[in-house]
């Protein structure tokens, strides 16, 4: 490693060494090539791309999901003079304006970006004259439908890293097996040589597993809280209720706790992310929202609540524990009941043929160039918003559609001087065509609506010219410009002769992925009860083999345990009269008329539709939250015609 990259690295990050794979993926970067890290989680990923940011020229644009991450490391980079900003929807119109700024006078060495920030018109036509000299992207595990968090927004950055000429990409992620990293390297482009992947076991950690009944995993929780000595603690849970819940209990109990979950108004999340890291002994109780990015060492304890949806998540969540080196313990609470809640998030993601079907006709019934509404779409065909998201996007990818600029069907502004004066800086043709211009624009009580693309036509120009116009009045500040209704733009490629056809091949995708989540349930129950090191079968997992059993998991430490069997819940015999009663109610033969959509609701899973009709506040729903899913939707499907009928 050449000298002034050894000086950088000491003069602006304090170290005289790299940590393991760290070298080998900066010379990689500093040598033109792309490159993958995978690191454990707390293996220093972030130095990757900090690090190649202040030795290249032009910008790093890092790409990343988490808020805390991009917050925590922008402040850690301010300290070192390492000019950094974020673009995320905690800002307002000014201090993204600020941001932009300084992107456009080339004053920024790293801009941090949520992946949804490229749906942003505006946005995209900023970065596209700049230098993107590395285009980072974290948690690239989201790239791969195999992946445990699969987010199609990802699919699309390879695309808009070549759109913007970026000069080389780095992905990193602390959870990919083989299968994963490959997905990763072949969507970046990335050379097999150039993918760098760390050791996973770490030898500080003890993974502990103790069975549980569900009534009495609060005493346990507190047992064993009492009997370790006092340090900072995460306890995950899967339901935000369960969160609020578990911080009363331990706070009832001395304990300084407070919940955290995606819920809470962003300050509030805020101000106990600070509280967490000021504190040695503080005890967080959390959904997965907390923890992604929160650079905190010395986390001594991470307990599992509720069991973990996949062996990834569980990874990466023990992995916030004992980055300092010092042990730490991983104490899981095993209870087969959690499979219900967590089995019904999966199930509650997969929509049914006549709702794809509907879908697809009516996207296909468009001709040409057209703008959908996402929102809109999933109310209608009653799909969650993020599975409309990740079936457009599967379109575009196998080349039925083509995927233009987002934009905003409209545009709001609040004058901030008179006409008269914004009109008299100008001369010639800008004067007459901002005067028409401003002429478009409908007034309301205090904010004025125009419509880019109406006013596009009554003025003879396109679109484009009318946004640019009124975002530069918005950022001298002579309007204050807000902006709603963002609509996706497509184009359709060729004509499709078999709606159906597309259809089942679609529904046919989406189960298959629903029994990989499934499957990926199931073998955290596989680890927790195994017959052999847990901690071998982890990092096995990865790709990873330990030549001997670790010493340190329960398994080692006190042989294979046995999990209490699944509580059995059965279907009441006078469900049946109450379903019929429910599916002939007006606004529930609406939604509920497809067997999926039922079992969804009997078993307690929201859908757009369900939220529309307040149908939530149903006394039948979640009535048969206890039975396993897949055992509601046999019964309504073996009874539908005496259900319907």
């Amino acid at each position: 490693m050449s000298e002034p990259i050894q000086a950088a690295l000491h003069q602006h990050f304090g170290f005289d060494t790299f940590r393991p794979g760290q070298k080998e993926v900066v010379g990689r970067l500093l040598n033109g090539h792309s490159a993958a890290a995978v690191f454990p989680t707390g293996g220093g990923k972030s130095l990757c791309y900090q690090l190649p940011a202040i030795l290249l020229p032009g910008v790093t644009l890092v790409v990343s999901p988490l808020i805390a991450l991009m917050k925590d490391q922008i402040d850690a980079l301010a300290v070192r003079g390492i000019a950094a900003q974020r673009l995320d929807s905690t800002l307002d119109a000014e201090a993204y304006r600020g941001v932009m700024e300084q992107v456009r006078r080339g004053e920024l060495r790293l801009l941090y970006v949520a992946p949804e920030r490229f749906n942003n018109e505006r946005f995209r036509e900023a970065v596209r004259s700049i230098r993107i000299s590395l285009f980072a992207v974290d948690e690239a595990h989201c790239i791969s439908e195999w992946g445990h968090n699969f987010r199609p927004d990802y699919l699309k950055l390879a695309g808009f890293a070549r759109e913007f000429g970026a000069e080389r990409i780095l992905a990193l992620t602390a959870t990919a097996t083989e299968r994963v990293l490959e997905d990763i390297c072949c969507g970046f482009d990335i050379a097999v040589e150039c993918a760098v992947r760390t050791g996973f076991y770490r030898s500080n950690l003890t993974l502990l597993t103790t069975p549980v009944e569900e009534n009495e995993r609060d005493s346990r929780l507190l047992a064993a809280l009492h009997e370790r000595p006092p340090g900072s603690t995460i306890v995950y849970v899967t339901l935000q209720k369960t969160a609020e819940a578990v911080a009363q209990r331990l706070q009832a109990d001395g304990f300084p706790a407070r919940a955290y979950h995606a819920g809470m108004k962003d300050d509030v999340r805020g101000s106990v992310q600070d509280w967490f890291m000021g504190s040695d002994r503080a005890v967080v109780v959390a959904t997965i929202a907390f923890g992604m990015g929160v650079d905190k060492a010395d986390i001594r304890y991470v307990y599992h609540y509720n069991l973990p949806k996949s062996l990834e998540n569980y990874a990466q969540e023990i992995g916030r524990a004992g980055r300092d080196g010092e042990p730490a313990i991983c104490h899981t609470l095993a209870c087969l009941d959690d499979l219900n809640v967590l089995e019904n998030f999966v199930y509650g993601d997969t929509p049914d043929a006549e709702a794809l079907q509907g879908l697809i006709e009516e996207l296909f019934g468009f001709e040409g160039e057209f703008g959908v509404n996402l929102v809109g779409l999933s109310n209608k065909h009653d799909l969650r918003p993020l599975v409309v998201r990740t079936l457009l996007t599967h379109l575009e990818l196998e080349g039925y559609l083509q995927g233009g600029t987002p934009y905003y069907a409209d545009y709001l502004f609040k004058p901030l001087m008179t006409s008269g004066e914004i009109l008299q800086q100008f001369e010639g043709e800008r004067r007459t065509f901002l005067a028409d211009l401003l002429h478009q624009a409908v007034k309301a009580r205090t904010w004025y609506h125009i419509d880019p693309a109406a006013a596009a036509t009554a003025l003879g120009t396109d679109r484009e010219r009318i946004v640019r116009a009124l975002d530069w009045l918005g950022e001298k500040q002579m309007l204050e410009i807000k902006v709603t209704g963002i609509r996706h733009r497509y184009r359709l490629i060729g004509k499709l002769d078999d709606t159906a056809a597309l259809a089942d091949a679609l529904h046919q995708r989406v189960v298959k992925r629903e029994a990989a989540e499934i499957t990926r349930l199931h073998q955290v129950i596989e680890l927790v009860a195994r017959d052999g090191c847990q901690t071998a079968a982890l990092a096995a997992h990865f790709g990873e083999t330990l030549q001997q059993p670790c010493g340190h998991c329960s398994w080692c430490l006190d042989g294979k345990i046995e999990l209490p069997e699944r509580r059995e819940h059965r279907i009441q015999p006078e469900s049946r009269s109450d379903v019929q009663k429910l599916v002939r109610e007006d606004e529930a033969a609406k939604i509920l008329q497809r067997p999926r959509a039922l079992a969804r609701f009997l078993c307690g899973v929201s859908s757009p539709g369900v939220s529309r009709a307040k149908l939530a506040k149903h006394p039948l729903f979640g009535v048969m939250a206890g039975v396993p899913f897949r055992e509601v939707l046999e019964w309504i499907e073996e009874s539908e015609a005496a259900l319907c009928g």
